[in-house]
């Protein structure tokens, strides 16, 4: 018990230093140990890589989970170590909705049968989603939160105590001032005439007294600044491990982006298989419209540009079959024939078209008469007709 009282004490006396340390610099009254300018750069470094990671990884919540309350639900499972529970996606919940509307409207109907389509395109979304946030928080969310509750939180606490080996540093410099101003005020010379014999013993002693005093000043200088600058190290390494941790933000930032354009892709790919669908249904309203490629042809170029590339409709055409016999009686034109490389993956609606893999190259060629939005495709000996949007000509 003795011990700790003693120790509460000395502890009591040190911050009480610092405290008075810090409030004569504050005020202008003490001088401040100022550190290097690289050490000022990497702490600015620091401090604006956990600014904007704090920043982005609250953003990045927003964006996978638009729900401020579910948010909130999910960090305090994590608070708590508990698993979070599986929520239903918007698209899942809005294909349940579209099913059961479907089952009760009358699933033999045009409307729906079109509403079963959709709800399945729409539970295909909303697994897609799923995977998504799933892949996103483990490669980029996780790396991040990481940073803040491990790494930062150990740069913090070692600038703290560099902090406070700065201010014992300054207390024991003040300290020693006061020392060395003491002693030479002590060892003047007094005036005999106006002194009495027995300040002489008087003004030895206080002499003396302060030659100690300065000495232990100085050790105790000695230690401070060994102190100081073995902490100043400790923490100039943490501060540019900094570097370390843009690399591998940025290596989970390319993770992101991967994941991201995967989730994209698929949703394309599954809205382009749901129109196709859609556009084969008899006496649906997109059969007996316009066809589907015409509002993608909008005169308005802002409409146009973002819009994603669509199928035209094979409005206009001959029947599958005719177009098969026609296409394997007609020969390629002795020019005019381009190659060109595949977008997207396309599934062949019939036999007259060429089902095409993404990143291959095709020779293409135009008919007489034919229609715009699609050319003659060659692969081998296969032929057949392909959607122009699907394809990046080449020269």
């Amino acid at each position: 018990m003795d011990f700790n009282m003693k120790k509460l004490a000395s502890d009591a006396g040190i911050f009480f230093t610092r405290a008075v340390q810090f409030t004569e610099e504050k005020f202008g009254q003490a001088e401040k140990t100022e550190l290097d300018a690289h050490f000022e750069n990497l702490l600015a470094r620091a401090d604006s890589t956990k600014n904007w990671t704090e920043r982005i990884l609250r953003q990045t919540e927003v964006l996978l989970q638009p729900n401020p309350s579910a948010r909130v639900e999910e960090f305090l499972y994590e608070k708590l170590d508990r698993k979070v529970p599986s929520r239903v996606t918007n698209g899942e919940l809005l294909a349940q909705y579209m099913a059961e509307a479907a089952s009760e409207l009358g699933p033999g109907t045009p409307y729906g049968k079109t509403l079963i389509k959709v709800s399945e395109a729409e539970k295909r979304l909303g697994a897609a989603e799923r995977d998504f946030i799933h892949t996103a928080s483990l490669s980029f969310l996780t790396p991040l939160r990481n940073f803040l509750e491990g790494d930062w939180k150990t740069i913090s606490k070692e600038r703290r105590l560099l902090q406070n080996r700065r201010l014992d540093l300054d207390a024991c410099k003040a300290r020693l001032k006061k020392a060395k101003a003491a002693e030479a005020k002590a060892t003047t010379v007094p005036d005999f005439q106006e002194t009495r014999p027995r300040n002489y013993i008087l003004s030895a002693s206080a002499s003396a007294l302060w030659n100690d005093e300065v000495d232990k000043a100085e050790q105790e200088l000695r230690v401070a600044q060994t102190e100081f600058d073995r902490q100043a190290e400790v923490t100039r390494l943490l501060l540019e491990g900094i570097s370390s941790t843009h690399v591998n933000h940025l290596r989970c930032l390319h993770e992101f982006v991967k994941s991201q354009t995967t989730y994209y892709a698929q949703c394309y790919r599954h809205m382009l298989d749901l129109q196709k669908q859609l556009g084969r249904f008899p006496g649906t309203f997109v059969g007996t419209t316009e066809p589907a490629s015409q509002p993608l042809s909008s005169t308005s170029p802002t409409t146009t540009a973002a819009t994603m590339p669509v199928a035209p409709t094979g409005a206009g055409l001959a029947t599958p079959e005719e177009a098969a016999l026609c296409l394997e009686e007609v020969a390629p034109p002795a020019s005019g024939t381009r190659k060109a490389r595949v977008l997207y993956d396309y599934e062949a609606a019939d036999s007259s078209e060429l089902a095409l893999l993404a990143d291959e190259l095709i020779t293409v060629y135009s008919l007489p008469g034919m229609d715009p939005d699609w050319l003659i495709g060659e692969r081998g000996n296969k032929k057949g007709k392909v959607p122009v949007t699907y394809l990046e000509l080449l020269s």
